[in-house]
């Protein structure tokens, strides 16, 4: 997207110059239209500056919510894998106590 813009003003540029240089206008006439057409041009390339920072920006900002969300939701199913876990630990906890006990029932 940058090297378009920058491709496209580069050629208003060449295309206003070759204009005003090729009419048949005095030296004054000629600078004031190189001074117009440049003021121009250097408008419209901040313009399309503008335009990619604010891209880049939105960009940034959605890959930082995107990373956030995505951090939730690994979060939140790390939650529920620890709780099965726990779940299971528990069980074999409850089949270690019962098998204890057995063995303390025999001596």
């Amino acid at each position: 997207m940058i090297q378009y813009k920058g491709v496209l003003v580069l050629g208003a540029l060449i295309g206003a110059a070759a204009g005003v240089l090729l009419a048949p206008d005095k030296g004054s006439v000629t600078r004031d239209h190189l001074k117009k057409e440049g003021k121009e041009i250097k408008d419209k390339f901040v313009d399309d500056f503008t335009e990619v920072k604010e891209d880049l920006s939105k960009a940034a900002k959605s890959g930082k919510d995107k990373f956030k969300e995505d951090m939730k939701d690994f979060a939140s199913k790390a939650s529920y894998k620890t709780e099965e876990a726990i779940t299971f630990l528990e069980k074999q906890l409850a089949i270690l106590k019962e098998k204890n006990k057995t063995l303390q029932q025999t001596s």
